[in-house]
């Protein structure tokens, strides 16, 4: 697969603060690539190095076998998280402006059309909601037809039909060739239209793959969630882990044959409860699991002794 967007050990810190301890991913033509993680994981600073916005302190970026500055603008698109257009200019107007920027620029009104916005052409952005104000936020990415598109929060504060638009909108633009580079907190957008999904924490990359495979490799096994007052012993006999959770009780690696004997266990014990729900382990199980192991490390990371520390007391030394 040759690489579209590629990133080679991309380091950058803010003073003591290290956004990227040494990316490296590459994404191929007509590949959606999701990216996600906690905030001040570094995901921003790996969009702004990548598309040129931030020059890293070591490795290289490459888009369309250019180095981000020397890359044709007309066929780039890039929609940042925050982004403040003109207000007093109505939905068309403000594509219309964008379009002029390109030599070869979609009509404003087909971009509209993309998306959902049709009908609101000829509003204010002031007077657009917040979601149809992000819509038309995509649809400045989008007037220049670009090769490679990258969207930070695209979907954010957006009701779920224009999502819905959004996300079909990406799924189209994909199936024609055009590269996505796109970062997310909502798992259920990264599972729906990435390829492949990366998770950056703590400026690592700790784990790249399709969804499925991640969610195989680490979401855990299906669990059953007991609305319950119980204590987590009274369903120890079954041979399932139980864990507490606020709203009652988690029993985990249960299959959906199974769910019946958990049941009659609780019937059985004289356990009141108020609900059953069963779930499989998804996108969202993933990033908990890796994000949380990864904060843990850094915080024993950040709390343990140095190796110095026992010579220094052996030799009646004081660490200062």
């Amino acid at each position: 697969m040759e690489a579209v967007v590629a990133a080679e050990e991309l380091r950058k810190t803010y003073g003591e603060t290290v956004a990227l301890a040494g990316v490296s991913l590459s994404v191929g033509r007509g590949e959606v690539f999701g990216l996600i993680g906690p905030n001040g994981a570094g995901k921003t600073t790996l969009v702004r190095a990548l598309t040129g916005t931030t020059t890293p302190d070591a490795g290289a970026a490459r888009i369309l076998g250019e180095s981000p500055a020397a890359v044709d603008r007309d066929r780039l698109g890039v929609l940042p998280q925050s982004f403040a257009p003109p207000e007093r200019l109505t939905a068309r107007e403000l594509l219309a402006y964008y379009a002029g920027l390109y030599e070869d620029a979609r009509d404003p009104d087909d971009v509209l059309a993309d998306v959902g916005l049709a009908d609101a052409d000829d509003t204010w952005y002031e007077k657009l909601s917040g979601g149809q104000r992000r819509r038309v936020c995509v649809g400045t990415a989008l007037v220049n037809d670009p090769d490679v598109l990258f969207l930070d929060e695209p979907t954010t504060g957006i009701d779920p039909a224009g999502r819905r638009t959004v996300w079909r909108l990406i799924e189209d633009l994909a199936d024609a060739g055009t590269t996505v580079f796109l970062t997310t907190h909502d798992m259920a957008e990264a599972e729906r239209l990435a390829d492949r999904v990366g998770l950056l924490a703590d400026g690592d990359l700790v784990a790249v793959g399709a969804p499925a495979a991640l969610v195989a490799e680490h979401g855990g096994a299906s669990r059953l969630v007991v609305e319950t007052a119980a204590d987590p012993d009274e369903l120890a006999a079954l041979g399932h882990p139980v864990e507490p959770r606020n709203d009652g009780l988690v029993v985990r690696e249960v299959e959906p044959a199974e769910i019946g004997r958990v049941v009659d266990a609780l019937d059985d014990r004289g356990i009141e409860y108020t609900g059953l729900s069963w779930t499989e382990p998804d996108l969202e199980d993933v990033y908990l699991a890796l994000a949380g192991e990864t904060e843990r490390l850094r915080t024993a990371r950040a709390t343990a002794p140095s190796a110095a520390a026992p010579a220094d007391a052996a030799a009646g030394g004081e660490r200062r």
